[in-house]
């Protein structure tokens, strides 16, 4: 099992939601005539409760306002996309209208969104205590991408639109809707901050702003919830799970293969977990982070490996410290039945997002008096067709060879070629297999010239990130988001990595082999580069895209390194 679960991923709203089914029973009303299908969505907001109970930790205080509101559509779905030509133009929000059989387009007001998180400022709460004097009195943003759960009976099955919406700060297009008959939570989840309430009853008023109203010709009232607070433990809580669980045992062994449901987060806390306040289980849910991990083998000048010197770790399984370069291929290796070929069918397009997430710290190594340059990093699939590595294991050998798989329009195999090979890694936060000729990262000077490569050269690949969902062919749907059933087991004679079109395999800065030993640099002008496809050894339709370049500047003294990230084009994330 991996730890890696980037932010984004962390929680969706949908996860809140259990209870949005019942919505149903208050809100359902005859199918749309003909007349209404042709005016697009009729958007409405209903809670699905009159009350709710929030639970307040001793250990953590504040309580998340999951109220139990849900906007509606009907009619036709309310679908965006949201766009950027490029990280020099701005964020562009577009509606589709669809009207029977036709569709029409209209671009939303500039500067409405900035980002591609939801739309900001969409619910307004106002949260009076019993003397009915307001203490909470804001606005929270909304992402319609949390499907929770049908109002029609006669709305489709399954909901079309993505399960979330994208944090990662180069992201460049998305796809946001409410599917026709269906709802989507209001609640801004973690992207909101929980509020102080002490324990007792409130009333809650949740509506949508003005300019929303305005915008989508929302004709919906005010809700009003009563709440209830109550103070609790994480031990109490802790308890309750357990003699839940316990209670339970017919379905623990059923769900446990499926954390991948649950939010993503099937991974280890960093800390004690902080509860998140909600009536949707006996104990706390969890706002999980990344765990610790044991040290990565430190980067290494690499003009020095250039000059015949090896790390001290050596190139072992997992050990991949920079100077292993990609194996070629085996002459008497296992291969699959039949000959190996590259069709002219559509390929991939891997690309690389510039690094961010760049701080100053000890580093995987965690060497006392050495400094590290860490940061995250993402490399995506353009498309139009998936990335997809077989590894196959010849019986009682450390490595497996890889292979590209190649299908038709209609999904069909149809050709296959060597590409390199996977090794196991037995390091806590991994123990899985990585494939090795995914992507490698450098540190190059001011002048473009290489001055240090990172330990990270070898990858499972996961769909941890929606970085285009407008590109052909993009699955808004993609498996293996979290790495729970990714990258194989120890003993496995067999394993398949796949990268979708549309989403990207993100590294975040906590993770082994994620920086750079910049102990011996000079302060100045460096340039992080996340370069895709090194050995060029995938087959893709470009492999001009493959590199990424993120400037940095180097300070401070030793021990007290400081980094400063400008903007890249019009892109503030440090």
């Amino acid at each position: 099992m991996s730890n890696r679960t980037p932010r984004s991923r962390l929680w969706r709203p949908a996860v809140a939601a259990a209870a949005a089914i019942v919505v149903t029973a208050g809100v359902v009303a005859a199918a749309p005539d003909s007349k209404q299908a042709k005016t697009g969505p009729q958007l409405g907001l209903v809670a699905a409760s009159k009350s709710v109970t929030l639970d307040s930790w001793k250990e953590d205080p504040g309580v998340y306002l999951d109220l139990g509101t849900y906007l509606t559509a009907s009619g036709a779905p309310l679908e965006l996309r949201v766009t950027r030509k490029s990280y020099k133009d701005p964020v562009v929000a577009t509606q589709v209208i669809r009207e029977g059989t036709k569709t029409r387009t209209r671009t939303l007001p500039e500067g409405l969104v900035k980002d591609f998180s939801g739309l900001p400022d969409f619910i307004r709460i106002t949260v009076r205590d019993a003397a009915g004097k307001a203490v909470v009195n804001r606005t929270e943003p909304f992402c319609p991408n949390n499907a929770s759960g049908r109002i029609q009976p006669d709305a489709p099955a399954t909901s079309k639109y993505p399960e979330s919406c994208p944090t990662n700060p180069f992201t460049l297009g998305s796809v946001w809707g409410v599917e026709n008959g269906w709802a989507s939570n209001t609640y801004a989840g973690y992207y909101a901050a929980p509020v102080a309430l002490p324990a007792g009853t409130y009333t809650a008023e949740v509506a949508v702003t003005q300019r929303y109203r305005d915008l989508f010709k929302i004709d919906a009232k005010p809700q009003t919830v009563k709440v209830t607070v109550r103070e609790r433990s994480w031990e109490e809580g802790s308890a309750a799970a357990e003699a839940g669980a316990r209670s339970a045992t017919g379905h623990a062994a059923h769900g446990a293969g499926h954390s991948g449901h649950t939010g993503h987060t099937g991974h280890t806390p960093a800390r004690t977990p902080a509860p998140v306040s909600g009536t949707t289980g006996a104990g706390p849910s969890y706002n999980v982070g990344h765990g610790p991990h044991p040290p990565a083998p430190a980067a290494v000048p690499w003009a020095a490996k250039r000059s015949g010197l090896r790390s001290a770790q050596g190139d072992g399984p997992g050990r991949t410290d920079g100077s292993r370069q990609a194996p070629a291929e085996r002459p008497n290796a296992k291969r699959p039945t039949g000959t190996a070929t590259v069709p002219d069918v559509p390929k991939p397009d891997l690309r690389s997002l510039p690094a961010y997430g760049i701080t100053i710290g000890e580093g995987d190594g965690g060497t006392p008096g050495k400094d590290y340059l860490a940061f995250s990093a993402n490399v995506w699939n353009a498309g139009p067709a998936q990335l997809v590595v077989d590894g196959f294991r010849k019986p009682g050998n450390e490595l497996m060879d890889a292979y590209q798989y190649f299908y038709d329009a209609s999904g069909k195999q149809v050709g296959y070629t060597p590409t390199g090979t996977m090794e196991w890694d037995p390091r806590p936060g991994h123990e899985h297999w990585h494939f090795t000729d995914f992507a490698s990262y450098r540190l190059l000077k001011a002048d473009r010239k290489e001055t240090v490569r990172s330990g990270k050269e070898a990858f499972c690949l996961a769909n941890t990130d929606a970085v285009d969902y407008t590109v052909k062919n993009a699955n808004w749907h993609p498996d293996n988001t979290d790495l729970s059933t990714a990258c194989g087991q120890e003993n496995s004679i067999s394993v398949r990595e796949v990268l979708d079109v549309g989403s990207g395999d993100t590294y975040t800065q906590d993770l082994p082999g994620q920086s750079f030993d910049i102990t011996g640099l000079a302060n100045g002008t460096y340039y992080i580069q996340v370069l895709a496809n090194p050995e060029k050894r995938l087959k893709e339709t470009d492999l001009d895209n493959n590199s990424a370049l993120r400037k940095v500047v180097l300070g401070g003294k030793p021990g007290a390194r400081t980094v400063t990230v400008p903007k890249h084009d019009l892109v503030d994330a440090p």
